[in-house]
């Protein structure tokens, strides 16, 4: 009485001979998507915005901010707290908006496992 272990049962057969070879393909799929994902997350600017647009944060979605722009309307020496709070405020939104986008793009992704590997 000798059962042998069937490795495609636990792959559905995927990959003929060898069934590790289905689970490496999906991850080789998988890894190649993540990295275009990230390529376009690196690519797109993203905006953080604060007081109706008196201070914006550009940057892009790696995370890296390329431009701070302060309205002159909100500088004002008397009331620096008020600019410190925009500048907050913006730093947050762009942060949020970042977020957003990197959900967009690695949502299907970032589910986490391979297909049929509950």
């Amino acid at each position: 009485m000798t059962d042998a272990f069937d490795p495609s049962a636990l792959f559905g057969g995927a990959g003929g001979d060898n069934p590790m070879a289905g689970l490496m393909a999906q991850v080789q799929q998988m890894q190649t998507q993540m990295e275009t994902a990230h390529a376009e997350i690196s690519a797109t600017s993203v905006v953080g915005s604060a007081g109706n647009g008196l201070v914006t944060v550009t940057g892009d979605g790696a995370g890296t901010v390329s431009a701070v722009e302060i309205s002159p309307e909100v500088v004002d020496p008397a009331d620096v707290e008020t600019l410190q709070d925009l500048i907050v405020g913006a730093f947050a939104d762009f942060v949020a908006q970042r977020d957003a986008l990197v959900a967009e793009k690695m949502g299907p992704l970032a589910g986490g496992g391979l297909p049929g590997l509950g």
